[in-house]
């Protein structure tokens, strides 16, 4: 599956089933929030992944803030984001952020980036910068980042977590198989790495979170997707995202397959008998996608949660495909 090439089926567009569909509402909140963004020259992967739940994020007053301009220095098959040689880092960014999270009056925001391979660290002191800014004019807020890989430079890693995200996210995006495919700039062993090294962080007086997602639809079997699961969390990895993959444009990779909600709230089940403290699950959910309400359920869980199926029992059952 890594090596197929595209035919010519994968040249048309996927008739999306109806549980994809939503309703475009332009809502008054919609419009503030994409000027206020356009006005501190902010980008949003909210516009820039053409994320379809950007209607009802920008309604309620939340976005996901994209560092290091809009260009990207990677070739993703699935990735919206534009591709090419990058602009110098704007050192107004890191002020700009904080000032639309006070504007915003978050009390969780999330940052994330392109990658920029051509920095020596990745971009990492531009996330630092705008860590301790959002801190500064924000003192109440929690900082969630979701991170490139740095290429494996753990110097800049430790540059990010030395200025105290709440929430390391690093996305896995896809299973092993098909890095070469998906990813073909990533490595699966490296991605898994961080999210472990960045767990390490966790101490008594700094109980930083880890998060990762998975696309689902690449055409990865069911077993590879169980296999991603185990493997981050044997890479400590506390909160997982699953989200179906949908295909920006016919330039990049198909849908093998569509999931349907019942196979989302199964693979939830699975995800919580193995040990992760939260999984978000759904056909529309992304990274980003109710973040304060991931933390807030692992800061606070229930006094008796419902009993869960034990992971044999889940494993059990056949696959709904």
């Amino acid at each position: 599956m890594a090596d197929r090439t595209f035919t010519r089926r994968d040249l048309r567009p996927e008739r999306k089933p109806e549980w994809l569909k939503i309703r475009l509402n332009a809502r008054e909140k919609f419009q503030e929030v994409a000027h206020m963004v356009d006005d501190l020259s902010l980008n949003t992967v909210c516009q820039e992944a053409r994320c379809p739940n950007i209607w009802e994020c920008f309604s309620n007053r939340t976005a996901t803030f994209m560092l290091m301009g809009d260009i990207c220095t990677r070739h993703c098959g699935f990735c919206a984001v534009s591709k090419g040689a990058p602009r110098p880092l704007d050192p107004d960014e890191p002020g700009h952020v904080a000032e639309a999270v006070r504007k915003l009056e978050l009390r969780h925001a999330v940052i994330t980036s392109v990658n920029r391979d051509e920095l020596p660290d990745g971009g990492a002191q531009h996330f630092a910068a705008t860590i301790r800014a959002v801190r500064r004019l924000n003192p109440g807020c929690r900082v969630e980042v979701l991170i490139p890989d740095f290429c494996g430079n753990w110097d800049a890693l430790a540059t990010v977590m030395d200025a105290r995200p709440d929430v390391l996210n690093h996305n896995t995006e896809t299973v092993k198989a098909l890095y070469k495919r998906v990813r073909p700039d990533a490595v699966y062993a490296r991605s898994m790495e961080l999210l472990q090294r960045a767990a390490a962080y966790r101490s008594s007086d700094y109980p930083v979170l880890t998060k990762s997602g998975v696309m689902l639809g690449l055409g990865e079997t069911r077993d590879e997707l169980l296999e991603t699961m185990r493997d981050l969390r044997a890479h400590d990895c506390d909160i997982l995202t699953l989200g179906q993959y949908l295909r920006p444009s016919l330039r990049h990779l198909p849908v093998e397959k569509f999931y349907h909600p019942d196979e989302f709230a199964e693979l939830k089940q699975i995800g919580l008998a193995m040990g992760f403290k939260h999984v978000e699950a759904g056909p529309l959910v992304r990274s980003s996608y109710h973040a304060h309400e991931q933390v807030a359920e692992v800061d606070a869980p229930m006094a008796g949660p419902p009993a869960r199926p034990s992971l044999v029992q889940l494993m059990r059952r056949p696959s709904a495909s």
